[in-house]
């Protein structure tokens, strides 16, 4: 376990987020022992310019002019808002003129940081970075924390936006930390490309809402609809799921009614599967909702794609299902290998009917119980212990940057160079 620690938290997702953070859990999970100061991400010149009129960006906004920037958000956690504004550098080509202006981004991000744990008293750090390949590129060099965790969660590089400078400085800077941290094996094996300390730290969920023992009263959009009924839960994205897998099960299947709860991008807005009478799309819910539907499932599925995106993916809807006692149905990925004892996995429209078939006939208490306990394993203490244990595993030693004619070389240059490694 890692304890009494000064730990600063930097990553892709603002504290007021209204979606699941891991890195949030992660930080309050870390503040039951240590002192930590979370970051949200600093505001873009740009950005500031088109979300002028809402509310977020409003309160951004006032509390930069304010300069009440640091706000206590619980015992031993702090959140702060940048008050330097960054320029927006994502559309430059990568070359000298990129290098410079992100720096310049990390080095404002830098200053804001340590005005902060000036106040916090804050001294020999671990930073914990979720993702922030760019603006928080250059912030082991800048801070000098003792220990450097980089966190992968995503495999960020089959998103065209992470993709233009992230295949060069993602890996860079998995090089250049302490450690790498990874939610799927999948991950932490494409990490371990560039850093041997990294590890497969598996993923918590907050599962409070899932809980069996309150079968909640079935909504009326779901009364109506003929049993048996397969259901998926969350974002309904062509990216993500399989539809033409899901046009031939559902239209292969009449006899079963399949609901799919969430908000749909326009190919599934335009797809075949609103004409036919068995497929039901009952909207987008409110989170405290869901519970609602998915306890009067019969199968819970997760039909994805299998591209760059999903196949490192951690599915924490599958934990969900399973912490509500549910069959599941999914597609085969390297990351459900985990799941495979408690979750039937397909790839192909034949193969999901088998195996729906199968979890119809052969769901019973037992299973239900077993699928319980399973997904109930997957807490946030859990995986932070983890996290420790890789720490403890790396050495914990700290990066230290080499310098040239006292003059800081950037850790971009360092990584291309064919004689550089971290010195710990």
């Amino acid at each position: 376990m890692i304890k009494n620690r000064d730990i600063v938290v930097v990553g892709l997702q603002p504290w007021d987020i209204k979606i699941g953070s891991n890195c949030k859990n992660i930080a309050l999970e870390l503040s039951r022992h240590n002192r930590v100061l979370y970051v949200n991400a600093p505001v873009d010149r740009i950005t500031r310019l088109r979300q002028r009129k809402e509310s977020g960006m409003i309160r951004r906004m006032d509390i930069r002019r304010t300069g009440q920037n640091l706000v206590s958000i619980g015992d031993n956690l702090w959140n702060l808002y940048p008050k330097r504004l960054i320029e927006s550098v994502n559309w430059i080509p990568e070359g000298p003129i990129y290098r410079i202006v992100n720096r310049r981004n990390n080095s404002r991000l830098a200053a804001d940081i340590r005005e902060a744990m000036a106040v916090l008293g804050f001294g020999d750090i671990i930073l914990f970075n979720d993702s922030d390949m760019f603006r928080s590129f250059y912030l082991p060099e800048m801070l000098r924390p003792e220990i450097s965790i980089y966190y992968s969660r995503d495999n960020l590089m089959a998103v065209p936006y992470f993709a233009k400078h992230g295949r060069t400085m993602e890996p860079a800077l998995m090089a250049g930390s302490s450690l790498v941290c990874a939610n799927s094996e999948y991950l932490a094996d494409l990490a371990r490309l560039h850093n041997p300390n990294s590890f497969y730290v598996g993923q918590g969920c907050d599962l409070s809402l899932f809980d069996p023992s309150r079968v909640p009263e079935i909504p009326a959009d779901l009364a109506a609809i003929k049993r048996p009924v397969i259901g998926y839960i969350g974002a309904i994205l062509s990216y993500r799921l399989d539809l033409p897998l899901l046009v031939e099960l559902c239209g292969s299947k009449p006899e079963w009614s399949f609901v799919f709860v969430g908000k749909e991008d326009e190919a599934f807005a335009a797809s075949e599967l609103h004409g036919m009478p068995n497929v039901h799309f009952p909207g987008l819910k409110k989170e405290d909702q869901l519970p609602s539907y998915l306890a009067h499932f019969d199968v819970a599925m997760n039909p994805q794609s299998v591209n760059g995106m999903t196949e490192g993916n951690y599915p924490r809807k599958i934990d969900e299902y399973l912490a509500m006692g549910k069959p599941v149905v999914a597609t085969a990925t390297k990351t459900m290998s985990m799941f495979r004892e408690h979750v039937y996995t397909g790839t192909t429209s034949v193969e999901y009917i088998d195996l729906i078939a199968r979890a119809l006939r052969e769901d019973s208490g037992e299973r239900a119980l077993k699928r319980i306990e399973f997904a109930r394993g997957h807490t946030w203490e859990n995986s932070v212990a983890a996290i420790a244990a890789a720490v403890e595993n790396s050495g914990g030693g700290p990066v230290r940057w080499n310098y040239c004619a006292g003059v800081g070389v950037s850790l971009l240059a360092l990584s291309q160079s064919t004689d550089w490694r971290p010195l710990r």
